[in-house]
């Protein structure tokens, strides 16, 4: 159990409750991180796959790690801190321990994303220490469906080929810039190109194209274990846009991630109105609450 004698010792320089610490993980530490993730297999996809990929709980070539809050030898918390800062069944009072030990890395990130709680609880920490956000997005419900939709699904959609990505990459980078405010090309275009390919190349994009090119409606599987699969980068063409197209275009996207894993997520701004109204139809039903903090 998580020691709660002393929950912040302020004459501890580290700031951790106490009998607890904080460490980046190593491969001995891979079966510990899964058992914790496994806990939640819809909120914690984004870890799984990526142990599901890579098969280890140690740092990645390109430096991104996951810290570790240790109570003894138990691993009761951790925390994906890469691009973005993901927390993995973080209880909200151990939440500022481990955005400072983030911080204090050096690295700056492009987001936090997770369960809301923890999610708001980080952010307070980096703001204290002077890391401030773009937007703050603290109401997004976690969705999911099981089994097939409630919608017709429109057989137009199907799976990338790489020969589209030219085509593909644009629609996508016009999604990034719609939902977050700026391109994503900000810095050059590498990066999230090579984003975008991955996907494709994985057959974790799904895209509608007409006959002459064009790109109208598109999705990405941005996270997928064997269990579940999450839902991102949703975009109708704004030409096709009003013309009530959205549902069938999410139950295929239900229909063709159902190949993959048995289960459906994806999380949805709490005032995206529309969005939310097209989920309920196809048939997801809300299992918990996200949150974003855009940096």
């Amino acid at each position: 159990m998580l020691s709660r004698v002393a929950p912040w010792l302020a004459s501890r320089k580290d700031g951790y409750p106490a009998g607890t610490s904080v460490r980046v993980l190593g491969g001995a530490d891979t079966a510990k991180l899964q058992e914790l993730a496994r806990q939640d297999v819809v909120a914690n996809v984004f870890i799984l796959a990526h142990l599901e990929s890579t098969g280890t709980a140690a740092p990645t070539s390109g430096g991104a790690n996951v810290l570790g809050v240790f109570d003894g030898e138990d691993l009761v918390g951790a925390c994906w801190a890469g691009a973005n800062l993901v927390p993995i069944q973080l209880d909200p009072d151990l939440a500022g321990s481990v955005a400072a030990a983030a911080y204090g890395s050096g690295r700056r990130y492009a987001s936090i994303f997770g369960p809301a709680e923890t999610v708001l609880a980080m952010y307070e920490r980096l703001e204290d220490l002077g890391q401030l956000a773009h937007d703050v997005r603290a109401v997004q419900p976690l969705l999911t469906l099981t089994g097939p939709p409630t919608v017709q699904p429109d057989d137009h959609l199907g799976f990338s080929r790489f020969d589209d990505f030219d085509r593909i990459l644009p629609a996508c980078a016009a999604m990034f810039e719609e939902e977050v405010g700026y391109s994503p090309f900000l810095g050059g275009r590498e990066f999230y190109s090579r984003r975008v390919e991955g996907l494709i190349r994985q057959g974790h994009s799904l895209v509608h194209l007409t006959s002459e090119g064009e790109v109208v409606f598109k999705a990405e599987l941005g996270a997928v274990t064997p269990e579940v699969t999450q839902v991102q980068g949703v975009w109708m063409n704004p030409s096709y846009r009003g013309r009530g197209l959205s549902a069938a275009y999410m139950a295929a996207v239900v229909t063709h991630a159902q190949q993959l894993a048995p289960v459906t997520s994806l999380y949805v701004n709490d005032y995206n109105s529309r969005a939310r109204a097209t989920y309920e139809r196809v048939g997801f039903h809300q299992v918990g609450t996200f949150a974003t903090v855009l940096f």
